[in-house]
């Protein structure tokens, strides 16, 4: 309502305000529904996003995961193979092996259809290749010298090696054979667990895990022998030849390797533990090559060989 005065020339207009507002109850209920049914679509909404991210996370971390164990079996190229072998060969060092004997060890390496378990007796110039020819395996080196066994893992890091104590020489060789033949029934025999061995020349003094392990690939190229009152390789050999005997998973056959096959010691412990039906080739009587298999049957449980050679 307006209320005019009129004064002269001034004019008076006073405005009445609707002061009071009636509320309406269902306008109320309204706005609550309103409200509950905002935050519930907001509460969907962000749940939904968070519920995106994770799956969309999960499914990358998965893809790169399977992408790894992919790229983690691949072997190496063959170029870096062949540089490797090359350069380890042609170093500027004293008693390396030859490129022939490198690259036969290295072609057995790559028929290994999983990452293979490789051990090897003695620290040599081509410990560093070994190690990275088997790509994504396991090597483990042993050696009679704990101080440079110590010195090797130290300068590097990704080496692992133990060393062990020795107990034979060269010069009792002939003694040794008899001995082992005379308990290849009891404490020698070719099928047992070393790690609870008291036979005189197998080893039971590794990490208890490395009795475990099956071994696809064992080269004999230690301890030092080259002198009579030296250790020789005859508990070496001894050992390859129980480990791949007893294995009991992985491939059935162990692939042995044994360097200086030229020299006595060498030759009569491979003939005796290693056996010559199971010699696949030897290259100028350097290195020779066993392929031993796991013994499953009784029979061949108490003799390493079909028939003995002569000890020398």
């Amino acid at each position: 309502m307006k209320n005019i005065i009129n004064n002269g020339n001034t004019k008076l207009i006073l405005l009445h305000p609707y002061i009071q507002k009636q509320t309406n109850p269902n306008r109320l209920w309204l706005i609550a529904l309103v409200s509950v049914f905002t935050i519930a679509s907001l509460l969907t909404l962000v749940y939904t996003r968070e519920s995106f991210h994770t799956t969309t996370t999960t499914t990358t971390t998965i893809t790169a995961t399977a992408t790894n164990h992919h790229h983690h079996h691949e072997p190496l190229p063959k170029s870096v193979i062949k540089a490797l072998i090359h350069y380890a060969a042609t170093a500027n060092t004293t008693n390396h092996m030859s490129q022939t004997d490198i690259k036969q060890i290295s072609d057995v390496l790559k028929q290994c259809t999983t990452p293979c378990n490789l051990l090897v007796f003695g620290l040599t110039p081509e410990t560093l290749l070994w190690n990275a020819l088997n790509h994504h395996g396991r090597t483990v080196f042993i050696d009679e010298n704990r101080y440079y066994a110590a010195y090797v893992e130290e300068k590097f890091p990704e080496i692992e090696a133990y060393d062990v104590q020795y107990t034979t020489k060269i010069s009792e060789l002939k003694e040794l054979i008899t001995s082992v033949r005379e308990q290849t029934r009891n404490e020698c025999r070719p099928v047992q667990n070393l790690l609870f061995s008291d036979c005189k020349i197998g080893l039971n003094d590794l990490p208890n895990q490395l009795y475990e392990l099956d071994w696809d690939v064992i080269l004999v190229d230690g301890p030092r022998g080259y002198w009579p009152e030296g250790p020789g390789s005859i508990s070496a050999i001894f050992t390859a030849g129980v480990l791949a005997r007893s294995k009991k998973g992985g491939n059935h056959k162990t692939h042995v390797f044994v360097h200086d096959y030229n020299r006595e010691v060498e030759r009569v412990s491979s003939e005796e533990f290693l056996c010559k039906e199971n010699l696949i080739k030897s290259s100028n009587d350097l290195l020779a090559h066993f392929v031993v298999e796991r013994v499953v049957d009784q029979g061949g449980r108490n003799q390493f060989c079909n028939s003995h050679p002569a000890a020398s």
